[in-house]
């Protein structure tokens, strides 16, 4: 609910402050002193409508789920919005768009003003039809749960059945593609760290002639080597570094002149065409692993591909037993609803009545399945279209849900916002309409504007919107002042005698 509401700055109003309590909220007051102005403020720190207002503010007992817009909720959440040189929008006093502000407030707060459809939507009908059944029957939860993972699960599998259908279709082609891609890489049959090795042997054969040459030349230091022994004798040093550095020598000689005989017997076009090979494969899929994996990769393709029946047999069967559980469970769905059904238009027609309107038309029919069963509940007022019923109409129609579904609610049903919905309504209709009303403040906390002494009489608390001067002011009214006046709605400015009594007799009747 909205515990608290604080305004300053808007029009007529200079500041306003409003402690507010749950049930039925009434504001009354004479035309033009600014009762739409408040309620559309009231709107505004939600995000709902804009106002100029330097500050409009809203305390509420609502449990948040923000935290993916960085807002965490409190016991209290404050949401509110300020203009200076353009509107802001807070919650909590974190900066928030007006579109998420209003996305998070209409889990909680719906202006019935509006001529919003979802009251009328398949889903919210059929959910108020299956929470009569479970009166007579709870076991409707579990096969509605039932239904629904069946329903998701043959989903999938119906999805996955018509991926591999048309990958049969294509399965030819598909198939050799993989086979040529398979191929491609076999033929050329590439192993990891190839091109380095061959890279390696390419700069040794680029050197090769000249380097055999220098060995050859360089050879000629061990026809000398005797004579440098006998200079170290003769000069007494000792002669064990010479030998360690010129056998080192030999053993690198040696090394490189095997090496190069190695090569002999390479084909320098052999390893430049298979370099070529390489670079090819590198070019085409980023690297020789990539190559390997991408082989790798068509290689299950191909063998997906040549078990694609055995698969597409397992998915249908499990399609088919699937299909069988959502066909049987929404069955189950359907003669419960349709057992239900009659009573469920009865008493919404009986609301009808007491709101004096025309009897609804409710009719249950098969569609294509969804995520609720195979029903769609078509609802129309006398035969006609509800797009073309009159807003009072479309207004009280609305009420009549709500009062249906709130048979089977717990309290916290959120905020309803009703501007004037007894306006010009006759006097018996507008007593229906606030027993309607009522009954739904227990489950919902909701404001009224309203110009009748019936709905007003009603209220749990009771405002007095009225002007001094040119500026608008708003009170609580006590027992006392709410008497006054509903005999000045009943008799106008000059209060009758009889007016008062009527006045304090009708409290006094919804008081008890």
């Amino acid at each position: 609910m909205i515990e608290r509401f604080y305004l300053k700055d808007y029009l007529s109003f200079k500041e306003v402050e409003l402690d507010l309590k749950c049930g039925l909220v009434v504001f009354t007051g004479p035309s033009g002193s600014g009762k739409s102005i408040l309620m559309n403020s009231i709107l505004s720190s939600f995000g709902t409508t804009s106002c100029d207002a330097t500050l409009c503010e809203s305390s509420v007992a609502w449990e948040l789920n923000a935290e993916e817009h960085g807002i965490e909720s409190d016991d209290i959440n404050v949401f509110k919005q300020i203009k200076k040189e353009k509107s802001r929008y807070f919650i909590n006093n974190q900066s928030i768009s007006r579109k998420v502000m209003s996305e998070l407030s209409s889990n909680y707060l719906r202006h019935l003003s509006l001529r919003d459809f979802s009251d009328f939507e398949n889903e919210n009908l059929l959910s108020i039809l299956d929470n009569r059944i479970e009166k007579q029957n709870p076991d409707i939860n579990k096969l509605k749960i039932d239904y629904k993972e069946a329903f998701l699960e043959h989903k999938k599998v119906k999805k996955e059945l018509l991926a591999i259908e048309d990958e049969q279709k294509r399965v030819v082609e598909l198939k050799e593609f993989a086979a040529f891609e398979i191929k491609k890489i076999e033929d050329i049959n590439p192993k990891i760290s190839e091109d380095v090795e061959l890279l390696e042997i390419k700069k040794e054969l680029s050197k090769k002639e000249k380097a055999v040459g220098s060995i050859s030349a360089a050879s000629s230091i061990f026809e000398y080597e005797h004579t440098v022994f006998n200079a170290l004798d003769l000069l007494n040093i000792e002669s064990s570094f010479f030998s360690d550095c010129m056998n080192e020598l030999r053993a690198i000689m040696e090394s490189a002149e095997e090496r190069f005989s190695m090569l002999e017997e390479v084909n320098v076009e052999d390893v430049l065409n298979r370099i070529e090979e390489l670079s090819d494969i590198k070019r085409r899929y980023g690297s020789i692993e990539d190559a390997l994996n991408y082989k790798q990769q068509k290689m299950q393709e191909l063998q997906k591909y040549e078990n694609i029946e055995i698969t597409k047999g397992d998915l249908e069967s499990r399609e088919a037993a699937l299909y069988k559980k959502v066909k049987d469970f929404s069955e189950k769905l359907s003669r419960l609803r349709h057992a239900e059904i009659k009573e469920f238009k009865d008493d919404l027609n009986r609301y009808l009545k007491e709101l004096y309107l025309r009897d609804a038309q409710v009719e249950i029919y098969e569609t294509e399945y969804g995520l609720f069963g195979k029903d769609e509940i078509s609802l129309k007022l006398n035969s006609t279209d509800l797009q073309k019923v009159s807003t009072g109409e479309f207004n009280r129609l609305r009420l009549a849900i709500l009062a249906l579904k709130s048979e089977f609610m717990n309290k916290g049903g959120g905020v309803l916002m009703l501007d004037e919905i007894d306006a010009n309504l006759s006097g018996e209709e507008s007593m229906s309409v606030a027993k309607v009303l009522k009954q739904l403040s227990e489950h919902f906390q909701i404001f009224v504007i309203s110009h009748q002494p019936q709905l007003t009489s009603m209220g749990n608390q009771h405002f007095l919107v009225f002007k001094s001067g040119e500026e608008s002011h708003v009170k609580e009214l006590d027992f006392y002042d709410r008497v006054d006046e509903i005999a000045r709605i009943i008799s106008g400015e000059n209060i009758t005698i009889e007016a008062k009594k009527f006045a304090k007799e009708l409290l006094s009747l919804h008081a008890k």
